[in-house]
């Protein structure tokens, strides 16, 4: 106890000792560090408030910026002395196809691209984009928002990323598709393919979703093949929990709709369709059967329970069974068919009734020829049934 006693009046007293020192030295080191302060800030506010003419003016007069903006920039690219390279990018981004708005787009989004080597660092990656079927007004387009795409490596990132995409992304005669998918998320050939890429396109194979089905993914959802592994693993693990397998072609559906829907969302419209009498487990089974359906809005799911049950007076089990039915336009095929289907069961033109949802499941061209055409003496009856209901539904 004495010891700890001794300690602390040492301590009290080394304390006192400190606060008696001279203050002179420490009181002038106080104020060079305040004046060198003083110094910086005065320096640092007279950078800012100086602009970098010659870029300013060819930001404003040439490319149409606002002054704000123009001086933003200019000051992010303060080293700028000469308008020459900017000059080349500019014509260079014009001889491709890019409109001036694009191109003020563009370098509003990366200035940096002005400053750009264009024979050395531009041309190849537009060379590139021009390869995949992305040219003229898509170009500009597409660039002018995903400008960053023309910062990464051609050798090490975009070449190896295209060149694994192309592998997945099945050629059609539409050359739109890597437009397309580009704009929807330019981080698929953003960073090393090895990273999240090709992890990705592996584990999709590995729970069934090969071919034209991971091609397909590929251009509605391109932001799943970038997506951390964890997070695209338990999206899986969701949908197998609902009663989704790997031998199910409806796997994809589920696992683009899950993705690119908010649970409230999801759960809003599960809560929608049980308040129409469906059980939670039947209501299940129609996400199974058709997860298509619930990216539609809510008022289309309720339009389409309320005319089915109501006005067709569907069974229940029939829509649990075939949810596909409520996803059909209710102006472009619904309605029109279910006048001919009035029409044909008040005249007993069938010896047996039809099915509506089996009408409603055949293609244009074999209703008409399976339900209108074939009965020559009520055809004109028919049609204007299903055409006339139409216009009459399209003058509204």
């Amino acid at each position: 106890m004495i010891s700890i006693q001794l300690r602390f009046r040492s301590l009290s007293t080394h304390l006192h000792h400190l606060s008696s020192l001279p203050t002179g030295p420490f009181s002038s080191f106080h104020i060079s560090l305040s004046s060198l302060s003083q110094v910086v800030t005065k320096k640092s506010a007279q950078n800012a408030n100086q602009e970098n003419p010659v870029l300013l003016n060819y930001l404003i007069n040439t490319l149409g910026f606002p002054k704000p903006k123009a001086v933003t920039i200019s000051d992010r690219l303060s080293w700028v002395r000469s308008v020459e390279k900017p000059k080349l990018t500019v014509h260079f981004f014009k001889s491709v196809g890019f409109t001036d708005a694009q191109i003020q787009s563009a370098v509003g989004t990366v200035p940096q691209i002005l400053l750009a080597d264009v024979e050395k660092i531009l041309k190849p990656k537009i060379q590139l984009l021009q390869e995949l079927g992305i040219t003229g007004s898509d170009l500009g387009r597409l660039l002018s928002t995903k400008a960053i795409l023309l910062t990464r490596s051609l050798d090490k990132i975009l070449k190896p990323s295209i060149e694994v995409l192309n592998e997945v992304l099945i050629k059609s005669t539409d050359n739109g598709d890597w437009f397309r998918v580009l704009l929807r998320c330019d981080w698929v050939i953003y960073g090393s393919p090895h990273l999240r890429l090709v992890p990705n396109i592996s584990y999709l194979q590995s729970i069934g979703i090969v071919g034209s089905q991971l091609s397909s993914l590929l251009k509605r959802q391109p932001h799943l093949f970038v997506t951390h592994g964890s997070k695209l693993k338990k999206l899986v693990s969701e949908l197998m929990d609902i009663g989704f397998s790997t031998d199910s072609r409806m796997l994809v559906h589920g696992l683009h709709t899950l993705s690119c829907m908010s649970q409230e969302s999801i759960s809003n419209k599960l809560l929608l369709i049980q308040s129409f009498g469906f059980s939670k487990s039947e209501c299940m089974v129609m996400f199974m059967r058709a997860p298509c359906l619930f990216r539609g809005s809510e008022k289309k799911i309720r339009l389409g329970l309320e005319f089915f049950l109501e006005t067709v007076k569907l069974q229940k089990s029939t829509l649990v069974q075939r949810p596909t039915l409520l996803m059909f336009s209710m102006k472009e095929r619904v309605i029109p068919r279910y006048q001919v289907f009035q029409l044909i069961t008040s005249k007993k033109l069938m010896k047996k009734d039809p099915k509506f949802y089996d009408m409603m499941c055949l293609t244009e061209h074999h209703f008409l020829e399976k339900y209108v055409s074939r009965f020559t003496e009520n055809t004109e009856e028919l049609l204007m049934a299903y055409k006339g209901h139409r216009l009459d539904l399209g003058e509204e």
